[in-house]
């Protein structure tokens, strides 16, 4: 599921401590681990030292420093998973995406693998983040910097000229990436028409596989990034980052490098894949309402991947709009198969069905436990060697693993939205907004309950009503802010 991100960009003043301590409330309420015991810091620390420990791992590691690759993400981004490099090849293109090599550095069985299993995935924070490996490796010894040689999974896909797969391969190597690019320093080069043929391929590669994407009838969320910002009169505000198109064909190659890997595991009988069911009606009608809510028209006969396509993150309804979208990617699991019995599932058990396809998480292993043994499965299909013992004795338990883990840092994601919402609101406790009502539920206590999507700030929150047609579904309301707890992240309107 795609994540609601934040980040806190204000002064250090009463207010800010206020959401720090907040924060840490909320951290210590899920029981979100912070501290690495000493002993698995000392192993990475050892690991990092030491460098990869090739004797264990099966296959030999390819130099591939010569491939000049670079690295696309957030501005400060240190936990660096991937290096990308893309070139014309005779009628099509060739994609080179190299990954961090994790499984070179943790060894199966250590007390450094049994914290990152009970981490699971690293988990961000608007004041920072709690990150899965010990920063050592995670923003060091493993993270594929600028101007570093470092062990990578590497993945080769040859696409034809419509951007559809024709040869896949997998090896470890080394490898070296000669920039680390923002998003925004990408973009401003290719809007400038200064880029070189490296972003001129990915950006043409990524139109191909978003074009690819909707003939499937899948859909990416194209989700932005929720800021707090301080207002010059000392007031908090929030605003959306405008997500850049090459966020979108950067993510393309990471969806790519999915698909073709869960076609690895499924044809080797063996792994571990993302599942999506398909999304529930009463979402899908939620979503309806909160598109009226923000202006947004939807006709009756436009599929819901092609409204995507039409919609600007840069737009702040728009923004608000595919925020709430990803309430439909709920119930996305894994599954495992190939060990203990677990058939190898097809058809649409083996879909995700946002995607349209069948997917694996294989790209992110610095920052997602299950990334690491999906990887180790697609190098021994490739290589024509067993999957490793450690991995098929992990397979069983990793879905169970994922998903608590998984809960956990939803469970801090959506405190830490209603968090700074409620930071944002406070200091307008008895002012009259205007909204849509999205959803209601069963009344109690004599009261109609719902949710409200306000227009400015874009924001949902919980509305409360005198009966049932206080209400109205669909329909534009006034309602007063009754109160705002920053404290227990609560935030409530009334019915006017």
């Amino acid at each position: 599921m795609p994540g609601r991100p934040v980040r806190l960009l204000v002064p250090s003043d009463a207010a800010t401590v206020a959401v720090r301590d907040g924060l840490d409330a909320l951290r210590a309420e899920v029981e979100l681990p912070v501290d690495y015991p000493h002993d698995a810091l000392a192993e990475a620390d050892a690991a990092a030292r030491r460098g990869p420990d090739d004797t264990r791992l099966p296959g030999t590691r390819a130099d591939r420093t010569d491939v000049p690759f670079v690295t696309i993400d957030p501005e400060g981004s240190t936990d660096l998973d991937q290096a990308v490099h893309v070139a014309r090849r005779d009628t099509g293109w060739r994609v080179q995406y190299a990954i961090a090599d994790v499984a070179a550095f943790v060894a199966p069985g250590g007390p450094l693998d049994a914290e990152t299993h009970r981490r699971g995935a690293t988990c961000y924070s608007p004041d920072g983040r709690v990150p899965l490996h010990p920063t050592v490796l995670s923003e060091g010894a493993a993270s594929l910097l600028p101007d570093q040689v470092r062990p990578a999974v590497l993945w080769r896909v040859d696409l034809d000229a419509d951007g559809e797969p024709v040869d896949v391969h997998v090896e470890r190597a080394l490898v070296r990436s000669r920039a680390q690019l923002s998003y925004a320093q990408a973009q401003a080069s290719l809007d400038a028409g200064s880029a070189d043929d490296l972003l001129e391929a990915l950006a043409a590669v990524g139109r191909l596989r978003e074009a690819r994407e909707r003939e499937r009838g899948g859909a990416s969320l194209d989700v932005p990034e929720q800021e707090v910002v301080r207002a010059d009169d000392g007031t908090f505000d929030l605003r959306f980052r405008a997500t850049l198109p090459v966020e979108g064909w950067n993510a393309q190659i990471s969806l790519l490098t999915g698909i073709v890997a869960a076609r690895l595991m499924l044809d080797a009988g063996v792994g571990v894949v993302r599942t999506l069911p398909p999304a529930d009606p009463r979402d899908v009608a939620r979503l309806r309402r909160t598109a009226a809510a923000l202006d947004i028209a939807w006709p009756d006969d436009v599929p819901y991947p092609d409204l995507l396509a039409g919609l600007d993150s840069r737009r702040g309804p728009h923004a608000a709009f595919l925020r709430e979208a990803t309430t439909l990617f709920r119930g996305a699991g894994y599954r495992s198969f190939g060990a203990v019995d677990a058939p190898v599932p097809t058809g649409d058990d083996a879909e995700h069905a946002a995607i349209r396809a069948p997917y694996a998480h294989v790209t992110a292993p610095l920052r997602r436990l299950v990334d690491r043994y999906g990887t180790e499965v697609c190098l021994a299909a490739v290589g024509g060697h067993d999957v490793p013992a450690w991995v098929r004795d992990a397979l069983p338990g990793l879905p169970a693993t994922m998903a608590r883990t998984g809960r956990r840092v939803a469970a801090f994601d959506r405190g830490a939205l209603d968090l700074v919402e409620a930071v944002v609101l406070a200091p307008r406790v008895g002012e009259t907004f205007t909204g849509v009502v999205v959803d209601v539920d069963e009344p109690r206590d004599g009261r109609a309950r719902g949710a409200l999507q306000l227009r400015d700030p874009a924001v949902v929150a919980p509305v409360l009503g005198a009966g049932p047609a206080a209400l109205p579904l669909g329909e534009a309301l006034d309602a007063r802010l009754d109160e705002v707890s920053v404290v227990h992240r609560r935030v409530t309107f009334v019915a006017r």
